[in-house]
């Protein structure tokens, strides 16, 4: 089992060749989007880069929910992630620490929370509970 900086080390690798960074701009907090300029077709590369790197799979829409980005009315409204939609997010991403953005659950704000230390969180899960191919 590797430990949490080397599946560190790897997803840091992984997002530097799938985003084309350096790797000096690849921190923990780092987002995918907003610090790294990821595009939505680049979550689809990452994912699949990460399975091969990891030996996992990554069901569709499990690392990046996408009934969340989809507008959902009852898990979005007014431009605002609803209560039920906080419940979804936290039930599709135990690994992602929601604290903050539950203070002001903006659509927009989403993209905050997926961040390096967040899929490193993520690939430490599926390995722990044996999700490999």
């Amino acid at each position: 089992m590797p430990t949490q900086d080397e599946i560190y080390s790897k997803v840091s690798a992984t997002l530097v060749e799938a985003l084309n960074v350096d790797e000096e701009d690849i921190k923990p907090t780092s987002t995918l989007q907003g610090d790294l300029g990821a595009e939505s077709i680049d979550f689809l590369d990452i994912v699949f880069r990460l399975e091969r790197e990891f030996g996992i799979k990554i069901p569709r829409g499990e690392l990046f929910p996408e009934s969340i980005f989809q507008g959902d009315p009852e898990l979005v409204q007014d431009g605002r992630v609803t209560p039920k939609g906080l419940e979804e997010l936290r039930a599709k991403m135990p690994f992602a620490d929601l604290t903050k953005f539950e203070q002001n659950p903006e659509v927009g704000n989403l993209s905050n929370l997926f961040t390096v230390d967040l899929i490193t969180r993520y690939i430490q899960g599926k390995l722990e509970n044996g999700s490999q191919n």
